[in-house]
């Protein structure tokens, strides 16, 4: 399939970086459209996008990325996706994939092609503003296609995660996308929020260095959006989250009790992984 004109639908920091790494790396007509006409305004000079469209020039798009996020897209495409043309692509970067498969899918049973997708990049602070053409750079793409996919979908939607500039792309169900996002994204949010609750975070100044900013850096976070996320992923969350709690416990035992041979123990089993995860990332 040839693909020409790439419509972006919502520019924000996700969808504003990757009009701008399109327009940086390729040579497509890119196609922006957001609610906000001061982004639109931006978008324009910034040279981000090519046109400025409104939702009834979907039309022209051989390839629809949904930039929203999950309820916003579902609300989105209930409204217009009418206007897209069936033998275009569709495809999504939300961080939850059975529930945005199931809703998207069906809704496209007669065209256009859905294509779940979701690339692991992102900054603290969102907005077009901080958008940023290389935000995408050695980045992971996850793709989660269906088994009535076409191959040739798959592939063009592969072609955009590389144009963007994603180093690696995965291919995955959209239920193993969810439970290892669980643990590698969504479980650091709520670690990081329920660790920067402690009464004496408000006391850090001259006491804190890289871990205290490690472990927190991701609480400054959408609440909304990922309100969302989280509760669309509930079962694999919760577990991982009484994982956690297990684990916690156990450090708590050790060190309350005065335990040293337990505690080095387990800071050994922490070590060991941690090494030969460094070691597997090479």
């Amino acid at each position: 399939m040839k693909v020409e004109n790439i419509a972006i639908v919502g520019l924000g920091l996700i969808g504003g970086s990757i009009a701008k790494a399109l327009k940086q790396n390729t040579g497509y007509n890119v196609l922006g459209l957001d609610i906000d006409p001061l982004v639109c305004d931006d978008a324009k000079k910034d040279g981000a996008v090519d046109r400025i469209i409104k939702p009834e020039n979907l039309s022209e798009a051989d390839l629809v990325v949904l930039c929203l996020a999950p309820e916003t897209a579902y609300v989105f495409l209930k409204d217009y996706l009418k206007y897209i043309k069936k033998s275009a692509i569709l495809t999504d970067v939300c961080g939850v994939k059975r529930w945005v498969v199931e809703k998207f899918g069906s809704m496209c049973q007669n065209g256009p092609v859905f294509v779940g997708g979701h690339p692991m990049a992102g900054k603290e602070k969102g907005g077009y503003a901080n958008s940023d053409p290389l935000l995408f750079i050695n980045a992971s793409y996850i793709i989660t296609p269906v088994e009535s996919t076409p191959t040739y979908a798959v592939d063009v939607v592969k072609e955009f995660a590389l144009n963007i500039g994603c180093k690696k792309v995965t291919i995955a169900t959209p239920d193993h996308h969810d439970r290892m996002i669980a643990f590698t994204s969504q479980l650091p949010h709520v670690l990081a929020g329920a660790y920067i609750k402690s009464p004496v975070s408000r006391q850090h100044e001259g006491y804190s260095a890289g871990s205290y900013c490690d472990v927190s850096r991701v609480a400054a976070l959408d609440e909304y959006l990922w309100s969302d996320l989280l509760l669309k992923n509930s079962d694999y969350l919760s577990k991982e989250i009484d994982i956690l709690i297990n684990n916690l416990s156990s450090y708590r035992a050790a060190i309350s009790s005065g335990n040293r041979e337990e505690l080095i123990s387990i800071l050994r089993e922490g070590r060991v992984l941690k090494e030969e995860d460094n070691k597997e990332s090479i």
